[in-house]
């Protein structure tokens, strides 16, 4: 007797970043991508080198990590993939998805997010169109006031062919912080208490983060 039954999918939202270090517009955002998606799980991916952020110092991957899993252990559908971590050279996106294709299988579903800033320069990325072949689809996080534009989409799909077709957006509590703002406020003694998740304020005062200005 033929099984009637159709295996949904595993969705899997995958979240980048430096997280440097990782604060509450990280995990709201997260959260509501998550829950608004119907995900089964949002790993978030640390980057281990970079390639968008040339001549800044990063804090040491093991800190940030460290950080990371602070903010997210009490968010049983939140993990971490150390796929950029593991690995040498630049983080790029289009070697990661690769990779946890590899891993996963093509049968998974994979919703990235990006802010709206990432968006708009998609197109510069390295190997774009290899990264929207490998998504199911972009989740991009609204700014305030968006509305679905026929005209913004054009523009955006005559930079990146096929971008609107893999494209989510999503409405997002949109909190005020900034990882170079929380850096700044940290090297000038200024508070971080409530931008951060407490265990994550404590890790950076007990191991001297960010005193110099990053």
């Amino acid at each position: 007797m033929e099984n009637s039954r159709t295996l949904t999918p595993r969705r899997v939202g995958l979240f980048g970043g430096t997280f440097d270090p990782i604060h509450h517009g990280h995990l709201a955002i997260a959260e509501e991508v998550r829950v608004s998606l119907e995900l089964n799980e949002m790993f978030f991916i640390p980057a281990g080198h970079p390639p968008h952020k040339p001549g800044r110092v990063i804090t040491p991957v093991e800190q940030r990590l460290a950080m990371l899993e602070l903010a997210i252990a009490t968010n049983p559908h939140f993990s971490i993939s150390l796929v950029e971590v593991d690995r040498p050279g630049p983080s790029y996106l289009v070697d990661t998805l690769h990779i946890l294709r590899e891993q996963w299988g093509n049968e998974i579903e994979l919703y990235f997010v990006v802010g709206w800033d990432s968006l708009e320069e998609l197109h510069t990325w390295y190997n774009p169109l290899g990264i929207l072949a490998q998504l199911t689809f972009l989740v991009a996080v609204a700014r305030p006031g968006y509305v679905e534009e026929n005209e913004y989409n054009k523009q955006l799909e005559a930079r990146l062919p096929g971008i609107t077709q893999r494209l989510l957006v999503v409405q997002a509590p949109r909190l005020d912080i900034s990882s170079t703002e929380l850096r700044r406020r940290v090297a000038s003694g200024k508070p971080i208490k409530y931008q951060v998740p407490d265990a994550v304020e404590s890790y950076i005062f007990q191991h001297n983060l960010y005193q110099t200005g990053q």
